[in-house]
């Protein structure tokens, strides 16, 4: 068994109402950053998993994701990466 660190990026099905993007975006129009077209505010969540092998901690946290960590209705999330802890 070996230990994995694991980034996942969740954010905000695009399309689905993002409040707080929104007011994010609107506040970088106010501080002047009118180039900004839009914000998604999400979660970066970084985990230590013990598994075999780098597969089987992708297969992990994919699992992770699916039952717990994103909501599958609004939310999508992206195994950013898996390394070596």
């Amino acid at each position: 068994m070996s230990r994995f660190k694991v980034a996942v990026q969740v954010v905000p099905r695009r399309g689905l109402l993002d409040p707080q993007g929104k007011a994010v975006a609107d506040a970088l129009h106010t501080l002047g950053f009118g180039g900004v077209s839009s914000v998604h505010v999400g979660r970066h969540l970084v985990l230590d998993v013990d598994a075999s092998s780098e597969a089987d901690a992708r297969k992990l946290t994919r699992q992770m994701c699916e039952r717990l960590l994103a909501n599958p209705v609004t939310e999508d999330f992206e195994i950013a990466t898996v390394a070596p802890a």
